[in-house]
């Protein structure tokens, strides 16, 4: 218990560090790169105080510094991030973003803090991340090496070409997996740290994640969108 009080209290503090920062610049660079910051941060500050189950704090290692690294690379690249628009400008409403997602870390890390804290493993978890890891990375890789060729054209090749959200998918495994990874590690009240992946479930499939970038899409693409939604499959 007091593990995840104390990830809950570095979650708000990495995050409150990073939106000062980003509120004072009125910058959108260092936002999608704290989201994976903070995740390696935390799962090393509890390694470094259980000494358990260094496994899991090496799997969120690779999966935040790929994703990290992917992201900040695009944002120096696209100069802002238009989901920002309108927000960064106010205090308030900037500082909402921040506090969520402070929050969403914190949730979403709960069932490897409490692997790091018990440090029991079932080995297959970590077979599905790995699945879902390569999945993420290849569809990211299809789709800058896509855009730098053809870029305003919508990605249909590769991966894309048999899912709408390969990226998507590979992330949900890839936390999934970790969570049937710290089953061994679960009892009584903290099978609750399944709100975890489900939690990001919910955000990619019904928040912020599919339903923000498919009605963007629609706006950008119109028909040849449509055509391409009625003819792949939302994953793989």
């Amino acid at each position: 218990m007091e593990t995840i009080l104390l990830t809950f209290v570095a979650s708000f503090a990495l995050q409150l560090s990073f939106f000062f920062f980003a509120a004072l610049l009125k910058t959108d660079k260092v936002t999608d790169l704290s989201y994976a910051l903070t995740f390696l941060a935390l799962a090393w500050l509890v390694f470094f105080v259980e000494q358990q189950a260094l496994l899991l704090a090496l799997a969120v290692t690779l999966w935040a510094v790929r994703l990290g690294g992917y992201l900040f690379l695009r944002i120096l690249h696209m100069k802002r991030d238009k989901r920002f628009d309108g927000i960064r400008e106010n205090f308030w409403r900037f500082a909402k973003f921040w506090f969520l997602q402070a929050l969403a870390v914190w949730l979403i890390l709960l069932p490897v803090t409490i692997g790091l804290t018990v440090g029991k493993i079932l080995y297959l978890g970590f077979l599905i991340w790995a699945l879902g890891f390569v999945l993420e990375t290849v569809a990211d890789h299809q789709k800058y090496t896509f855009k730098k060729r053809h870029p305003g054209k919508l990605v249909t090749v590769g991966l894309w070409k048999h899912g709408r959200h390969p990226n998507y998918f590979g992330e949900l495994l890839c936390w999934w997996g970790l969570f049937i990874a710290v089953l061994p590690s679960l009892s009584g009240w903290l099978y609750l740290s399944v709100l975890g992946p489900l939690f990001l479930t919910v955000l990619l499939l019904f928040v912020t994640g599919i339903p923000t970038i498919e009605q963007s899409h629609r706006k950008h693409y119109g028909k040849e969108y449509e055509s391409y939604r009625k003819r792949t499959r939302l994953f793989i």
